[in-house]
């Protein structure tokens, strides 16, 4: 493995009147909803990508929590799968 920085994202989850809503604290303007968890999270993924392009026309940054990786280091991801 290579060493590198990778940066990262919180996404909360909430149940609103139309299904949920996923929204990125500390970046203004990063939600989204949708009909089940999966889509409010991929529809918050794309807003987040046009901040992040807009931010980078502006040569402003996204301020995103990083983590210096190494070799010995894992990262574990934890996404939802069914929802009851």
């Amino acid at each position: 493995m290579q060493n590198g920085k990778v940066s990262y994202i919180n996404i909360v989850i909430t149940v609103n009147d139309d299904g949920y809503l996923a929204r990125c604290p500390g970046i203004q303007g990063a939600f989204a909803e949708g009909d089940t968890i999966e889509e409010a999270i991929f529809n918050c993924v794309d807003v987040l990508k046009m901040i992040a392009d807009y931010r980078k026309e502006r040569s402003e940054t996204m301020n995103l929590d990083a983590l210096q990786m190494t070799s010995d280091m894992q990262i574990s991801v934890a996404l939802p799968v069914n929802v009851s």
